[in-house]
C-alpha cells in the first residue's frame, strides 16, 4: 500500500494542485484527505470544484462541522467566506462528510482526535505555548483504538510519532496554510516555518510502514496577494513567510 495523506488545504486551490501533481510522481495507489477543506481566505468554490470529482476517502474537520452547525452570524471569517461563495451541491458534499474513517483494516483517518475535531493529538498547548505532545498524552488521547495507523491534521504540522504498542501516528501538515494563530485553550502560534504547501506519503511494502514528510513549491506570493484582494492580510503574512 502506498497513500498520499493530505490537510487542511484551507480553500488553497494552487498549492492543492502543487501537491496533486507532486503525489501523481510517486505512484501513489491512493490520496486521503483529512478535512478543513475550504473554509479560508483565498478560494473556497474552487476547492470544492477540484476535489469532488476525484473521489478521495475524505473525512470532515472542524471548519465543515462549523459550516453546517453555525448561523453566518455565528461564523469567523474564513467559514462566512466559504458559506456564502460555495455552490449548494458543495455545502451538502461536505455536511455529509464522516467524522472519522478507516481506508483498510489498519489505517484510521481522524482530523483532530478520534473523540475530537478540535483536540491536537501530536502537539499540546499550554499557557507557555505549544509544544510536542509525549507519548503519554498521545496514547490517552487515541484510547483504545485498534488501527495500526491513525491519521491526523489539524494543526498544520508535520510530525510522526511511533508508540511502544507499535501504533503510528502522522500528521501530513497542511496544504494550504502554513501558519496561525489560536486561542483554544490558551493562545498560542502555530508556525511551520516556510511558505511551501505539505503532505506525507506512506508505504508499507510489508516490512513496516515508511513515511514521508514533504514540501512542495508554488506560486505563494501569488497567494498572498489573492488574499490580500479578499481582505485576508493576517493570510497573506502566513502564506509568504510560514510564520505569523
Amino acid at each position: 500500500m502506498k497513500l498520499a495523506v493530505i490537510s487542511d488545504i484551507h480553500g488553497n486551490v494552487a498549492a492543492l494542485d502543487a501537491v496533486l501533481a507532486d503525489a501523481a510522481t510517486r505512484q501513489v495507489e491512493q490520496i486521503v484527505n483529512l478535512g478543513d477543506i475550504c473554509s479560508g481566505g483565498l478560494f473556497p468554490r474552487e476547492t470544492a470544484e477540484r476535489l469532488m470529482p476525484l473521489g478521495f476517502p475524505t473525512i470532515r474537520g472542524n471548519h465543515e462541522r462549523q459550516l453546517s452547525d453555525q448561523t453566518l452570524e455565528q461564523m469567523g471569517l474564513s467559514d462566512r467566506h466559504a458559506a456564502t461563495t460555495m455552490l449548494p451541491e458543495q455545502l451538502a458534499w461536505l455536511a455529509a462528510l464522516p467524522a472519522t474513517r478507516r481506508v483498510s483494516d489498519d489505517v484510521l483517518l481522524v482530523h483532530g482526535t478520534p473523540d475530537s475535531d478540535l483536540t491536537y493529538l501530536l502537539e499540546t498547548v499550554t499557557e507557555r505555548g505549544i509544544r510536542p505532545a509525549t507519548a503519554d498524552e498521545v496514547e490517552q488521547r487515541l484510547g483504545s483504538v485498534d488501527a495500526s495507523v491513525i491519521l491526523c491534521g489539524h494543526t498544520h504540522l508535520q510530525r510522526a510519532m511511533a508508540l511502544d504498542d507499535g501504533r503510528l501516528i502522522v500528521n501530513p501538515g497542511s496544504v494550504g496554510l502554513p501558519a496561525y494563530e489560536d486561542d483554544r485553550p490558551y493562545p498560542h502560534l502555530v508556525e511551520s516555518g516556510s511558505p511551501h504547501a505539505r503532505y506525507a506519503v506512506l508505504s508499507n511494502e510489508g516490512s513496516g510502514w515508511a513515511v514521508s514528510l514533504l514540501s512542495v513549491a508554488y506560486d505563494w506570493e501569488q497567494a498572498a496577494r489573492d488574499a490580500e484582494a479578499n481582505g485576508r492580510a493576517d493570510w497573506s503574512r502566513a502564506l509568504r513567510s510560514g510564520r505569523v
